[in-house]
This record gives structure tokens, sequence and C-alpha cells, in this order.
């Protein structure tokens, strides 16, 4: 039986030292971080609260709800009970710490919300420190390639199972319950976060057939019709699979809160030699993407290389999507959040690094479905490394 992880307090300790020298760059006295995700990221908690880290010194946590919870969960030292953000201005002042220059997580923070976070801190300016927080996230230590090689292995297990599934007439919704119940069983939480506005996200996506070409508001090359038009309406839906039409499945999977990303296709019968050659032409372009990264390489190399070969087999106008609703990337980083860096898309210069994770998805969809594949990578100094094994092969049933 799988227990509850608790980030070890060498891992706080040094993203925190890290972001010291950040916010020691930026001449900042401080930040204050709010989000969710940050506040794990940092605290090891993500208990509704307030984490204050200073330019030098010790990190204060405080926390409206749960205390006792929070406090068995970080190992931070100074954790606080504290349930008015009115009171954490004159708090950190009695504390010796100076709120002249405050970064603030800007890109996720709700303009009224942020109002009143410049009303109560009177004296303060402050600072977008969300960029900086999403670059030092982006290397993983040992500690986070450990806890996402056990999410890539729990969901490399669970496409295992999908032909044990497969029944010609079950409907995208009962394969997609199917998959999702044995994600949870290996420790799936059922929430995978993305950072960017309006991409409300639930775990995955099942496509059969033409359903794998119904657009839709996600930033994806690959949409579905879903169940209702009202709530997520994407992925899965009432169509029943047929012979000879394509599987797409795709999905994420969270444990201990990190994100692996993979998608794999299967065909009770066969499908058509479109498909067959569209499949074929991911797979080159996943291959000679890892070929060329290394560390130093700009996205947008990347990104440009895989549309030259799309073009090169004659794919292009379905590579990554059909007509106005094609996506302008070909990867993304994960990790605590799907949509993490890098980006691999034009005009994205962040070179590449050691330590980076990321999903590359090359996808084609056309009138009769989607298809493609997707795995998660480790970018090591002799370039990507796969932590998604598996068969990628249309596994025929």
């Amino acid at each position: 039986m799988q227990e509850m992880r608790y980030t070890p307090k060498s891992e706080i300790d040094a993203r925190i030292a890290l972001f010291q020298t950040i916010i020691d760059q930026l001449d900042l006295d401080g930040a204050l971080i709010i989000h969710h995700t940050n506040l794990f990221y940092f605290s090891g908690t993500s208990q509704s609260g307030h984490l204050f880290i200073p330019r030098t010194g010790k990190p204060l946590l405080m926390v409206r709800k749960s205390y006792p919870r929070a406090c068995a969960e970080s190992p931070l030292e100074d954790i606080l009970d504290v349930k008015s953000l009115k009171a954490i201005p004159d708090l950190l002042k009695e504390q010796g710490y100076s709120l002249e220059n405050i970064g603030l997580e800007l890109d996720i923070i709700p303009y009224n919300t942020w109002k009143f976070y410049d009303k109560v801190f009177e004296e303060t300016s402050f600072s977008d420190i969300s960029d900086s927080v999403k670059r030092i996230r982006t290397t993983k230590s040992a500690y986070e390639l450990e806890l996402m090689l056990h999410s890539c292995s729990v969901l490399d297990s669970v496409f295992a199972e999908v032909p044990g599934w497969l029944r010609e007439g079950m409907s995208e919704i009962e394969l997609a319950s199917l998959f999702e119940a044995s994600l949870r069983r290996g420790g799936y939480s059922g929430c995978s976060k993305m950072r960017a506005f309006n991409q409300d996200f639930f775990m995955g996506n099942v496509n059969t057939g033409a359903s794998g070409a119904a657009p839709t508001y996600f930033d994806g090359p690959v949409g579905g019709a879903g169940l209702t038009p009202a709530n997520n309406p994407h992925g899965a839906g009432w169509k029943t699979i047929g012979r000879d039409e394509i599987i797409y499945i795709d999905y994420t999977c969270v444990v201990n809160g990190y994100t692996a990303d993979c998608a794999r296709m299967f065909v009770m019968g066969d499908v058509s030699a479109q498909l067959h050659q569209a499949h074929a032409a991911s797979l080159k372009i996943q291959e000679e993407l890892v070929a060329m990264m290394r560390p130093g390489m700009l996205c947008e190399e990347v990104y440009a290389h895989s549309l030259a070969v799309a073009e090169e087999m004659g794919l292009a106008e379905h590579y990554m999507g059909m007509g106005n609703d094609r996506v302008r990337f070909v990867g993304h980083g994960v990790g605590l959040e799907l949509d993490e860096f890098p980006i691999f898309a034009k005009g994205v210069k962040m070179p590449l690094a050691a330590g980076m994770t990321f999903a590359l998805e090359p996808k084609f969809v056309f009138a009769e479905g989607a298809i493609g594949t997707e795995n998660t990578f480790v970018l090591s100094e002799d370039g990507p490394q796969r932590l998604t094994q598996g068969t990628e092969v249309i596994t025929q049933i």
C-alpha cells in the first residue's frame, strides 16, 4: 500500500535558497507566495496561507486553514496560525522584515484580489515574480525526477490494461471511466493543474474515430466533443466505439504532485493507410527531435524542425490539428503543472537545460480521427531520456 509522501527539508531549503538569490538580484525585500502550486513547492504544504520568503533569513509560513495540517506537512521551522490577511503586514514588521518592495505572483492573482493586497500593504510596492518562480521550477532535482518516474510508471501500467477493456459498442466515457479508475487506484489524486487562464483540465482524453477531429477551446491539438457544452467540453463523449476506427487515448498521471503525460493509439481491427502514414510521421518527428535536442538549444528550433518534417512528409495541413484550430507548439514542460516551461513553439528563445522535464506530442488530425504519440522526457547532457515506456505501435485488438 502506498503512503503519503512529504517533501524533505533538504529539498525545501535548496529551493528557498535558490529563490533568495533571485530575490536579491531583483532587489526585492522578499516575496509573498500565495498560489497553491508555488506554496507547495516552497513549503511542502498547499494549505491555505501565505509564505513570506525574505531576501535573507528564514521564511515565515502564515496559515489560515488548516494550521495543524500545515504543521504536519511542512518542514519549515516558522509556521504561524494567521486567520486574517490584514494582520500580515504588521506581523511581518514585528518579525523585523522590510516590506518596501515585495514580489507577488501577478500572473494568476485576479485584479480585485491584487487591489485588496495593495490596500492592505499600504507602504509596499509590488513586483511580479511569476516568471522567476516558473523558471526555478523548470529544472527538476533528483527527488522530483524520482516522483515523476513513479507517475510515468503508473500511467504505463494503465495503458497496458486497455486491450482487456475494449469491446465494440462501448462508449468513450465508459472506456475513460475504466482508465481513470485504474489511475486513481495507482495514486492519481484526480487533479491535473494548469496555470494558463481558463484552461480547465481534467485527467485526459479518450477520442475515437471522428470525435478526435471535434474542435474545442482547449489549447491542444486534439479536442473531442465531451459530455456537455457546459463543463469541460472536450475529451470523452457519448459516442460508441466501432471497429476499424482509431482509439486515441491521451492522459496525464499526477502522483505525489508530479505529472506524467502520454498518448497511445489502439484499434479494434485496423485503421486506414492515411492514419498509418500519419502515425509513422509522428514517430519520425519524435525520433528526430530527440536526436537533435541538447542543452543550449533554443525551444523555437525544436518546433521549427518538427514543422519541417511534417511538411516534408506532406502532412503539414494536419499537423497539430486541422485548419484554424491547429496549435502552434509541439511540446510543453511538465512538473507540478501541465503547462510549465519549456514551451516548444515559434518565438520561444528559452535555451534548453539539463534537468528540464517535458512532453513531446507530435500529432495529426483528420476528419476520420486523431493520431500520434506523446511521451514524457527529462533532458540530460546527452539529450532527452524517455520516462514513459510501453509500445508506441498502434495496438490492434
